[in-house]
């Protein structure tokens, strides 16, 4: 099924998610992915397509290819994935400079090209040995652990490993690389203007954005506004990155929780409108679990980035990632993981002292502004390509 592209290109992107999409990891790839072809006279983009995107597509300096192949199964999706990969760098090999791979599913079929003159740089946002874990509870303990050899793998023949917190980088230092092929570039966020209230938003409402997977805590943060009953005005809106049949467990949660009738679902929303919920919420929350996947592995929440970005303050939970991103008390409030009781609490003391709130939104906007936005993130990552191939 690959599609034969009709250029050829000094630099590639490859990654094993849909683009574009509503999910921040679709946010991440055009920027990271903007960065290397604007220094290489545009790339090829090779992606996971589906729904009504087209196979294949030329714009902005990028000819995107799409992988769109129907295959149930994930692990099956992700070897066809790899061979088409293998399939579409092949006429590239004499002019190929650098090639950059978000998973160990790209990563594969670039670090083993017999004789290999382009240099590799694996971005790594999570370890799919781990993440499946959770995903996909019923897989085998020894399928998990081929997942894992395959990632050591792919980590020990790239030239550079990009990660986006000290969290992740200490897992992949665990699978044996070493710490000067390590760097860390954040994700980023953009300042929006003040963008107009969305249509429909309640009068007084937090907002949770992101996915809905177990470990983004989005059940607790439901069995937390429960105990805000009291606020009868107050709403919880949740922009979701996934389709509403993704939903409907939590939907039920909110049903016997009583609390049904005060949340508002907005599904796959596209990110400017996303941005709108932000800037108008009394408070953001990211309640993320404090299971292996966020604790062991790391993540990198853009959640309490563009929350941040907004202006608007933030209760998260109390992760060492989250702490990379914001401070205690200074741009919101940070919360242990999985305790109902101790969010609604945080939620509740920034609701009664608005003031207070809307001080640290506005701190939390100029942290942003002076430390991480995508300027900053793009412009260590191209330190990272000049260094491996100038």
């Amino acid at each position: 099924m690959t599609t034969q592209t009709r250029y050829r290109h000094r630099a590639a992107y490859f990654a094993f998610d849909r683009f574009p999409s509503s999910k921040g990891s679709a946010v991440h790839i055009g920027h990271m992915a903007d960065e290397l072809f604007a220094r290489r006279g545009g790339g090829l983009l090779g992606v996971l397509g589906g729904g009504d995107l087209p196979r294949y597509q030329r714009e902005d300096g990028r000819e995107i290819v799409r992988f769109d192949a129907r295959i149930p199964n994930l692990l099956d999706r992700a070897e066809a994935f790899s061979a088409w990969v293998a399939e579409l760098i092949a006429p590239h090999l004499d002019a190929l400079e650098i090639c950059h791979v978000r998973d160990p599913w790209g990563a594969l079929p670039v670090v083993t090209v017999p004789g290999r003159r382009h240099r590799v740089v694996l971005e790594v946002n999570g370890l799919p040995s781990i993440e499946m874990s959770h995903t996909w509870p019923w897989a085998a303990p020894a399928t998990l652990a081929k997942i894992a050899e395959v990632e050591r793998f792919c980590l020990r023949r790239s030239d550079a490993v990009v990660v986006p917190s000290r969290v992740i980088a200490g897992a992949v230092a665990r699978h044996g690389v070493p710490d000067d092929r390590i760097h860390l570039v954040p994700n980023g966020a953009v300042i929006p203007e003040a963008p107009s209230r969305p249509a429909g938003a309640p009068e007084r409402y937090i907002v949770y954005v992101g996915a809905l997977q177990p470990w983004q805590g989005v059940d607790v943060l439901l069995r937390a506004f429960a105990r805000l009953a009291d606020l009868t005005d107050l709403r919880l809106v949740v922009c979701s990155s996934m389709p509403e049949r993704r939903a409907r467990r939590l939907c039920g949660l909110a049903e016997r929780l009583g609390v049904a009738e005060r949340v508002r679902w907005r599904f796959v929303l596209p990110h400017h409108e996303v941005a709108a919920w932000l800037a108008h919420a009394e408070v953001s929350v990211a309640p993320l679990t404090g299971c292996a996947r966020n604790l062991d592995q790391g993540c990198a929440p853009l959640k309490v980035l563009e929350s941040m970005a907004a202006g608007t303050p933030v209760v998260a939970s109390d992760l060492p990632a989250v702490r990379e991103l914001m401070s205690d008390g200074e741009h919101g409030r940070l919360v242990a993981a999985d305790r109902p009781a101790e969010l609604a609490r945080a939620i509740r003391v920034l609701l009664e002292y608005p003031e207070q709130a809307r001080a640290m939104g506005g701190r939390a906007r100029a942290h942003v502004a002076e430390n991480l936005t995508w300027s900053h993130s793009r412009a260590r990552l191209a330190e990272v390509y000049r260094t491996i191939a100038p």
